[in-house]
């Protein structure tokens, strides 16, 4: 449903001309569900584009981030953890300096000398003082002088010095490094949207060093698991996106001969997984050609998750090697990969797509108890502690309102179980069960209840 804004502007005339502005209403909007939910944030003197985590949200953000952690661990990927920032040089050398500059936050300067350091840099024991530039840097210019630092715009060069920490052989690869890694870009003002697009946010980030043998068969996989991602979220509607370099543009690396190798292997993975598809020029990395998943948002834009690259190029940079079965040195291929894109960007669309009801075992709190009058408060207590002994994410209601005021607050909380408990419930050691819906389940043994809502949470089920 819209809302229609009529608004009439006075020229310099003085005649007055009219627009239509269609303004969406808030009903399923990310930030109101962040809002009402108690999930996340904005604080304008923390800074635009910087989402604050309330308690509720951090629980949100773990429940994914496990998951996801504990499927790739079962596939073989290994987790790493690197630091916030990094070496100006390290993005020269990646070339992300060059071409994403204006994205980039400006350089901190570790200065040479204390001349330099009045000159560049206020700094006292406490201070978070950063550097600033007389005029702006354009994308070609190498930078200030001095040891310069970014925060990181993206965590591919700090894996490849992973990579490269130890002498590597065939029998390693492949290596599948995988961090949740926050990174920093600057996003300008007006393209900040909610948590749809920030200017920090965690990256589901991995990389996967493979052989020339290997690439083709661990892009299936990592595609494969990504498709498993969606499934297990319950978001079907997407769009696969092959994007290819831009023949008229300037922006890429490398040769024809390593892009043609890369696009060869995403084409074969997706025709092998019979996924449909639209191949779209100039929507390619820099470095390599790319495969991404496209999903709605509640307006039907589409916005970028997963995404899976196929990169002959950064390994070149780096200089990337590995001891091959022949004693000799080889030059390994790189898979970039992400399948929730950004924990911030898949949140707002879960919100929106599922209308602020994440499935069972995603909501922070996942039953509500609600006892009839405060004489009922011990026993609640009492279920809530044999629920929080089951790993269920449980809250009581405490507050002196109506039992009715209190179950239509469980609902508009999205609370997936509502448990209603007085005189008979405490008798029976059971639970009168409600679910957000307003469908009402009756009086229930309390073990019987517990063995539901964890069958539930545990196979992630799409039904209450």
């Amino acid at each position: 449903m819209k809302r229609l804004f009529l608004c009439a502007l006075a020229t310099n005339k003085g005649a007055y001309t009219m627009s239509v502005e269609s303004i969406p209403q808030e009903s399923n909007n990310h930030r109101r569900w962040g809002r009402d939910l108690g999930l996340f944030t904005f604080a304008p003197q923390v800074g635009s584009g910087l989402p604050l985590w309330l308690p509720k949200g951090a629980i949100l953000r773990d429940t994914l981030e496990r998951f996801l952690r504990q499927e790739q661990l079962e596939r073989g990927y290994q987790p790493v953890v690197t630091p916030h920032i990094g070496k100006l040089d390290l993005y020269k050398t990646s070339g992300h300096w060059y071409k994403y500059r204006e994205s980039i936050f400006p350089p901190m300067v570790e200065p040479r000398s204390e001349a330099d350091e009045h000159d560049r840099w206020t700094y006292s024991d406490d201070s978070c003082s950063a550097p600033s530039f007389r005029e702006p840097l354009k994308a070609e210019d190498e930078g200030p002088d001095g040891e310069a630092y970014i925060l990181k715009p993206m965590n591919c060069p700090h894996h490849i010095y992973i990579y490269k920490s130890e002498l590597r052989s065939y029998r390693d690869l492949p290596l599948r490094l995988a961090e949740f890694g926050t990174v920093y870009r600057y996003e300008q003002s007006g393209e900040l949207n909610g948590l749809l697009r920030t200017r920090d946010f965690t990256q589901d980030d991995s990389h996967i060093f493979v052989t020339h043998a290997q690439v083709q068969e661990e892009f299936a996989k990592v595609v494969e698991l990504a498709l498993f991602v969606f499934q297990v979220l319950q978001l079907d509607d997407f769009v696969a996106r092959v994007g290819l370099l831009d023949p008229a543009s300037s922006k890429y690396i490398g040769s024809d001969e390593a892009w043609q190798q890369a696009q060869t292997v995403i084409m074969s993975a997706v025709e092998q997984l019979g996924i449909p598809y639209s191949i779209e020029q100039g929507e390619a990395g820099f470095y390599g050609p790319k495969l991404d998943f496209l999903f709605p948002d509640a307006l039907g834009r589409q916005w970028q998750l997963g995404t899976a690259q196929v990169d002959y190029n950064l390994p070149e940079r780096f200089d990337l090697t590995y001891v091959g079965e022949d004693g000799q040195l080889h030059r390994p291929v790189m898979i970039h990969r992400a399948n929730f894109g950004s924990l911030e960007r898949m949140i707002a669309i879960l919100l929106e797509h599922h209308a602020g009801a994440l499935p069972a075992w995603l909501a922070p709190v996942q039953a509500k108890l609600i006892p009839i009058s405060d004489r009922h408060l011990a026993y609640a207590q009492e279920v809530a502690a044999q629920l929080r002994s089951a790993d269920v994410r449980v809250e009581v209601d405490t507050r002196g309102e109506r039992m009715n005021a209190k179950v239509r607050d469980a609902q508009l909380q999205k609370i997936p179980y509502i448990l209603v408990v007085g005189d008979k419930e405490a008798a029976d050691h059971a639970v009168s069960v409600r679910l957000r819906s307003n469908e009402n389940l009756g009086a229930m043994a309390l073990a019987h209840f517990i063995e539901r809502i964890t069958n539930v949470i545990r196979t992630k089920n799409r039904e209450l």
